[in-house]
């Protein structure tokens, strides 16, 4: 690999200290680094530096900042006539933080086309699970009937949002999560909703592609902005009664 300048790349490996390589430095992959530790005080500094981590279960923990960034921009969710006559009409209900464990639960057991295992180790449910006791990290849980049909879990850092992982039992489940997600996000006047990767469902529902400098110009201006600690449990949405 290479570095931006073209220069020779070395991948270096993390010790106790929470001090990452720069993120305009990493490979068009986006590894930055290697090993250390999921302490929450680490991934905090992770996340203000563009850089989250992601690994398989038998691996090092590897830190990544991939080039180019896939970003949602509160305002431009795609509601087409057809979601929201979803919305209008299925009686989903959506809450924020009424049970992030059952959230970051199901993201870690619901199995994905093309990979063994899962991701989210105890560790990193651990430490995501304290973020959220610290008020950083906040769920999003779509309802149908009194029961958890989907959702999803991030951090909220400055006046950005960035998520973490996703699930659905349920058609249309966790893209009513991330419509609600967007709907409090332009309420709170967030800057933009971290989606890391492209995927093309992501794509679909409005969020696009941005060169990563760009993304770390964004997250720094952004993180000028105080944090909005503590829950978001008194948010709700019901669909049904709030569609225009």
């Amino acid at each position: 690999m290479s570095s931006m300048d073209d220069e020779e790349f070395y991948l270096p490996q993390l010790d106790e200290v929470h001090i990452f390589p720069s993120a305009r430095r990493a490979s068009e992959e986006g590894l930055v680094a290697f090993g250390g530790d999921l302490h929450p005080d680490r991934i905090l500094k992770a996340y203000s530096e563009g850089i989250f981590p992601w690994y398989s279960p038998h691996d090092p923990i590897l830190w990544w900042s991939p080039n180019p960034r896939l970003v949602l921009f509160p305002k431009n969710f795609k509601k087409s006539k057809s979601f929201r006559r979803v919305l209008r009409n299925k009686g989903f209900e959506v809450y924020f933080d009424r049970n992030f464990e059952a959230v970051i639960s199901h993201c870690a057991e619901l199995p994905r086309e093309g990979q063994e295992g899962t991701w989210l180790s105890s560790e990193m449910k651990r430490s995501y699970i304290e973020l959220h006791h610290r008020g950083f990290a906040h769920s999003v849980e779509t309802y149908y009937k009194g029961e958890l049909v989907g959702g999803l879990y991030g951090l909220a850092i400055g006046g950005g949002f960035f998520g973490e992982s996703m699930f659905s039992l349920m058609s249309d489940a966790s893209k009513v999560s991330l419509c609600a997600l967007s709907d409090i996000c332009v309420k709170k006047s967030y800057d933009f909703i971290d989606c890391q990767v492209e995927t093309a469902h992501l794509v679909k529902w409005g969020a696009k592609l941005i060169e990563r400098n760009d993304f770390l110009d964004a997250l720094e201006k952004t993180l000028e902005k105080s944090t909005d600690f503590g829950s978001w449990r008194d948010w709700s949405w019901k669909y049904s009664e709030s569609m225009e």
